[in-house]
């Protein structure tokens, strides 16, 4: 059996939008624990990413949403994690503990996006420390 050590995670998921915390479907809520904040709600065409203060939870529809996939990666498990901002965009990498590569892309951002999502990352990194 061939295992591929740096083989990606998840596909790349291109978070358009940014969703207020009333706003998180209900299916969404089953997966925050009473413990948690939410720092951040993104969302793809069809996808979702929760920022809690202790983990991220991506879900990632495929097809025609018949078949969904659910990823729990808490940040302690993060080896390291970096930002590169682009003029709309950016790009954020996490490596995990097993070698494994996380990479998320939020696209179309305006000045108040690019905020938001460096306090995101700053609380990120804040849990990694």
């Amino acid at each position: 059996m061939a295992f591929l050590k740096y083989k990606e995670l998840t596909q790349y998921f291109n978070f358009f939008r940014e969703l207020d915390e009333k706003d998180i479907p209900s299916y969404i809520r089953d997966y925050i624990t009473s413990g948690e904040k939410v720092l951040g709600v993104y969302k793809t065409f069809r996808d979702h990413g929760v920022f809690t203060n202790k983990k991220i939870v991506l879900f990632d529809q495929k097809g025609t949403g018949n078949i969904k996939e659910i990823t729990i990666t808490p940040y302690k498990s993060f080896s390291t994690c970096s930002i590169k901002f682009n003029t709309s965009n950016a790009d954020m990498l996490i490596y995990l503990d097993s070698g494994y590569p996380l990479r998320l892309r939020f696209v179309k951002l305006d000045p108040v996006g690019k905020k938001k999502l460096r306090i995101l990352y700053n609380n990120i990194c804040e849990e990694l420390i």
